[in-house]
């Protein structure tokens, strides 16, 4: 799945860009969200905190508030550089302002010089590259979970609540799951390390079975290794990590 994030304020445009992205046939095709926005407010700010979502946020440069698209995109670089950046803007002079201000930025789209043909191709050479899409993703009747498979760090069985953390950089998610039933959503980055906890080894930077803990690419140690799982990690791993 992935999110487009609209931030524009000018109603006519606001309803331009929804026939633009109607008319896009690999939006169409494909799992997605598309929210819009007309200002910086704490909804918007929730979503960009959550860095687990791959988005792709489209901005207007010049919104009427004191938050400007630039200063939303200041505030998306802070926690993601994942996610793409699209700016829109009716004045071209603000072409190099933006890049000298905001790193990272895919495209940046005139509304009054062939928005819509721009846009388009934007938004399908986005999709068009190849990403981990992979996702672990869980419903019940309380929640509906969906988390990238490279941002799980770690999942472990909390003894007190009696449920699975998934843990992540940003969020911790609890679940009324074993550790045996997650292993059947996941794929083979995922190993267990101990009785109570699985890890994702493509985060893993060091493993110490004498003192039973892993290291992070976090720099986040954690005393969850097991010496029953020694052998079997080291023939797929190797004894450097």
């Amino acid at each position: 799945m992935i999110k487009i994030v609209v931030v524009e304020d000018n109603k006519n445009t606001q309803m331009e860009i929804k026939t633009i992205l109607r008319d896009t046939e690999i939006v169409r095709n494909e799992d997605v969200i598309i929210e819009y926005y007309s200002k910086f407010c704490p909804e918007l700010k929730s979503v960009i905190k959550n860095i687990d979502e791959r988005k792709i946020y489209i901005l207007d440069i010049e919104l009427s508030t004191q938050t400007s698209g630039l200063d939303i995109a200041k505030y998306i670089r802070k926690s993601d550089w994942d996610s793409e950046i699209i700016f829109l803007t009716s004045h071209e002079k603000m072409f190099e302002a933006t890049y000298r201000s905001v790193h990272e930025i895919y495209d940046f789209i005139e509304k009054f010089h062939n928005m819509k043909e721009r846009l388009q191709k934007a938004v399908n050479d986005i999709f068009k590259r190849k990403y981990d899409n992979k996702m672990f993703k869980f419903s019940c009747r309380h929640y509906n979970i969906q988390i990238f498979y490279h941002s799980i760090n770690y999942i472990y069985r909390d003894k007190e609540e009696r449920k699975i953390i998934i843990v992540t950089n940003h969020n911790n998610y609890a679940l009324n799951l074993s550790l045996t039933d997650v292993m059947d959503y996941l794929d083979d980055r995922f190993k267990l390390v101990h009785r109570a906890c699985i890890v994702n080894f493509d985060h893993v930077e060091a493993l110490n079975w004498a003192k039973g803990y892993f290291v992070l690419d976090n720099g986040e140690k954690i005393y969850m290794l097991s010496r029953k799982f020694k052998k079997e990690l080291e023939v797929i791993y190797g004894k450097s990590k």
